[in-house]
């Protein structure tokens, strides 16, 4: 699982880069399988911030309905904060 969550703050973080549209839909589906992958671990009964973090990571980054935005400045802040999020709670995986 550790490998799922920094594969996604390395691809996260690389997007930061103009890349061809290939590669950020191929980032949509990676993203939200990591998303998905925390909220389903993370949930047990309750709420919690991580559990709301990563649900809207994975709505932000869903490949079926997608979010375009149409601004690469703001695409870049939702990237950084989405790998630190990803990249700590890799780090911190039980």
């Amino acid at each position: 699982m550790r490998l799922l969550l920094f594969l996604c703050s390395g691809m996260l973080l690389i997007a930061l880069a103009s890349m061809p549209i290939g590669y950020y839909t191929i980032l949509r589906f990676v993203v939200t399988i990591g998303a998905v992958a925390v909220v389903i671990h993370e949930f047990d009964g309750e709420i919690t911030p991580w559990i709301i973090a990563f649900g809207l990571i994975a709505i932000i980054f869903n490949p079926f309905i997608p979010v375009y935005l149409h601004d690469r400045e703001l695409w870049a802040v939702i990237d950084i904060v989405a790998a630190v999020l990803f990249g700590y709670k890799g780090l911190r995986w039980e």
